[in-house]
């Protein structure tokens, strides 16, 4: 709860006096986590870089422009989306499920041969997984992210994709069951 009234007593801050401090400091809360969100949809980290720092720079604006501001959270992951759904729409290109990306990768993952089979192991139940939801509906997909990779409640959730919780709960449950159909668990 002080969390919370500490992200509304600094988004009052921004709103009122454009406070630069305040908004340094709900960047410096939330950057990593809008960081991962948006690298986990484009797999790249320069495209990720570029996109973090756009959406911080127009939820500036937005807050500045608005006052009717529940949640930062909210806005700043809805701001994101929208990034990325911009740069798909730009480039219409798949992302890469996984890949070793150096001679490096590759002589470290050869260097322990009792790690090795672990590793291959690991990394081909990751493919499946990966796989698995990328074969999900978008819809599916955003919403698994959200709960299980940045951990948002379904509250959260729902403020960034403008639906209720209950809409959000069934989604998530949905998209789990469709998940498992698709890995035969």
């Amino acid at each position: 709860m002080k969390e919370k009234i500490r992200e509304n007593y600094l988004l009052y801050r921004i709103q009122s006096r454009k406070d630069p401090q305040a908004y340094a400091e709900l960047y410096d809360k939330y950057v990593t986590a809008i960081y991962r969100f948006i690298y986990f949809k484009v797999s790249s980290h320069e495209d990720a870089e570029d996109l973090t720092t756009d959406a911080f720079i127009k939820a500036w604006h937005y807050l500045t422009e608005h006052t009717d501001i529940r949640s930062f959270k909210a806005v700043i992951y809805r701001i994101s989306r929208n990034l990325v759904i911009d740069l798909y729409r730009k480039r219409a290109t798949a992302s890469r499920v996984w890949s070793i990306d150096s001679k490096e990768d590759a002589e470290n993952l050869l260097s322990d041969k009792g790690e090795l089979l672990k590793q291959i192991q690991t990394k081909h139940d990751h493919t499946i997984v990966l796989e698995a939801i990328g074969k999900l509906k978008e819809e599916y997909r955003e919403v698994l992210l959200f709960r299980y990779v940045e951990g948002l409640s379904t509250g959260e959730i729902a403020d960034i994709v403008d639906k209720n919780k209950t809409h959000v709960r069934v989604t998530i449950h949905r998209a789990m069951k469709s998940l498992r159909t698709l890995l035969d668990v």
